[in-house]
């Protein structure tokens, strides 16, 4: 299905697709680093982290077993994807049609995105519908907020379960996506490596939530930053995102990236202001019905 000189080849086994892909993804660890992050925590806390259905892994290989691309996909949701040339995304297409598999979705950077969700239109007749356009950015130097907001920032502990997992429902309704975990079970891992931070008011009152990823490759991602909707505007989730983008600087990591949806200049704005800088488009198609 693909060239003479590459294939794709699957598994279900994590630690298979580690062994023979990991160097792959650790060459490029900020281009790789959903699927870095999605590994590590797979690898943590097992196969059922994100739905009762195996999540399964692909790479594109040489003769000589080099990778030139991977995959992978953690049902419900969608497909992964690297890099990908023209030959390589319709030859993914067609492997996948052709074994049955389902694909509501495909989310990688951009280029690669475009050629899946042609092949895979043409293949099967789905139509595909551009759902979200994203940035990666890198972290230069942390520039916080000035003046900054009123409060302090804190790491949020064990009492703060119930808050943090209902913001991250809450964060998840609002860029239109259901939790991607069990907002307990996320909570819970979470706050046990002190990965989220708080702002809260100057009487204590918590205001704004960024969390980061586990470090992986030497780097970490901010993510799930959010304000509730009547606190917006007052700069508190700057606060928050300056605060834990320098806690992670201090742990050690050597690159603190995030992704946001260019549809909200906004956000887009803030991380800029605080240092943050381009490093490569994403997009994410939708696929209806054949």
């Amino acid at each position: 299905m693909a060239s003479d000189a590459y294939d794709w080849q699957f598994t279900d086994d994590l630690e298979e697709f580690l062994d023979r892909a990991g160097a792959f993804l650790w060459s490029e660890p900020a281009l790789h680093t959903v699927q870095l992050t999605v590994t590590d925590r797979l690898r943590a806390e097992g196969r059922t982290l994100y739905g009762d259905e195996a999540p399964y892994y692909g790479r594109f290989v040489d003769g000589g077993g080099t990778v030139g691309a991977t995959v992978l996909r953690t049902p419900p949701y969608g497909l992964n994807v690297t890099a990908l040339t023209a030959e390589a995304a319709d030859a993914l297409a067609a492997w996948l049609a052709e074994d049955g598999r389902a694909v509501p979705s495909v989310v990688g950077p951009a280029e690669a995105a475009v050629a899946f969700a042609t092949a895979w239109e043409r293949r099967t007749g789905a139509p595909a519908r551009l759902a979200q356009r994203q940035r990666l950015y890198r972290l230069g130097t942390l520039t916080p907020p000035d003046p900054a907001p009123p409060g302090r920032a804190r790491v949020a502990a064990a009492a703060d379960h119930e808050l943090v997992a209902r913001w991250y429902t809450a964060f998840a309704a609002d860029i239109g996506e259901g939790a991607a975990q069990d907002p307990d079970r996320w909570a819970e891992s979470r706050l046990a490596r002190g990965g989220v931070t708080l702002w809260e008011t100057p009487d204590g009152t918590p205001v704004s939530m960024a969390s980061v990823t586990p470090e992986v490759a030497g780097q970490v991602r901010v993510a799930t930053v959010y304000t509730p909707a009547p606190l917006r505007g007052r700069g508190y989730a700057g606060g928050a995102t300056a605060a834990v983008s320098r806690a992670a600087l201090d742990a050690g990591a050597k690159e603190v990236l995030l992704f946001t949806d260019l549809a909200n200049p906004t956000s887009n704005g803030l991380y800029q202001r605080l240092g943050y800088r381009p490093v490569a488009d994403f997009a994410m198609y939708e696929f209806g019905d054949a």
